[in-house]
């Protein structure tokens, strides 16, 4: 459920309104004389949010790929590639 807050309880509340981040795990819809102004979010969220889009565009750039007819690679070879990749910097 979306978490709605003016921006008095911004200026006011700022503890209240961290700590309502961090446990809802939920942007916070900040509102400004009536009207939608700014989205807060933890840190740990926005990370968490940022990884998810990271990896939606790089499946995105794979399924181009994909449809252009670029050359597969077989799991037998990708697995191969890390495992040489991890062995040079000595994982």
């Amino acid at each position: 459920m979306a978490i709605i807050k003016p921006i008095s309880d911004l200026r006011n509340k700022s503890n209240e309104i961290s700590i309502l981040a961090h446990q809802s795990h939920e942007p916070i819809f900040i509102t400004k004389n009536g009207e939608g102004d700014m989205v807060l979010m933890s840190v740990a969220h926005y990370r968490s949010m940022k990884a998810k889009m990271d990896l939606i565009a790089k499946l995105s750039v794979a399924q181009a790929q994909l449809a252009s007819g670029a050359k597969r690679k077989t799991l037998k070879e990708v697995s191969a590639g890390i495992h040489k990749r991890l062995n040079e910097k000595g994982i």
